[in-house]
């Protein structure tokens, strides 16, 4: 378990993760409203070189970023929304794996068994307010973990 207190403290491991991920990563975020899963998705666009604000992309469900905007391609995807994992298909996300990262929150949407080599990280709200980060690290990330 790792301990985040605060904003900063979330948008840094963020900016921890951007240096260790690569297209074709997966990055699943998942936690309850407000558990800090679009500040880690911020942090890491930051550090990738995003200038301007990412929004939360539950309304749009997929927000691109495209170089030179960041180094490299990324969807920042939400599943909030989603209530048949068929719709997710539609999207075109295992497509988009092959030159991209996908962060995507709320991937419980989709069951357990989807993308099996995602990087599976849970945040949950502590009573003083800080966040309990878990994850679930497959062999793809390994050598990568922790950050």
């Amino acid at each position: 378990m790792t301990r985040l207190d605060g904003l900063e403290a979330t948008l840094a491991f963020g900016a921890r993760l951007a240096a260790v991920t690569r297209p074709g990563d997966v990055i699943a975020l998942s936690g309850d409203l407000g558990a800090g899963k679009t500040s880690i998705a911020r942090g890491l666009l930051a550090a990738l070189g995003l200038t301007g604000e990412a929004p939360s992309p539950t309304f749009a469900i997929v927000q691109p970023y495209d170089p030179p905007e960041v180094r490299f391609p990324v969807l920042h995807v939400d599943l909030y929304r989603i209530e048949d994992p068929a719709e997710v298909e539609e999207l075109g996300l295992d497509e988009a794996r092959t030159d991209s990262l996908l962060i995507v929150e709320w991937p419980e949407r989709l069951g357990e068994g989807a993308w099996g080599d995602a990087l599976w990280l849970t945040l949950d709200v502590l009573n003083d307010g800080a966040r309990a980060l878990t994850a679930r690290v497959p062999p793809a990330w390994e050598s990568r973990w922790p950050i």
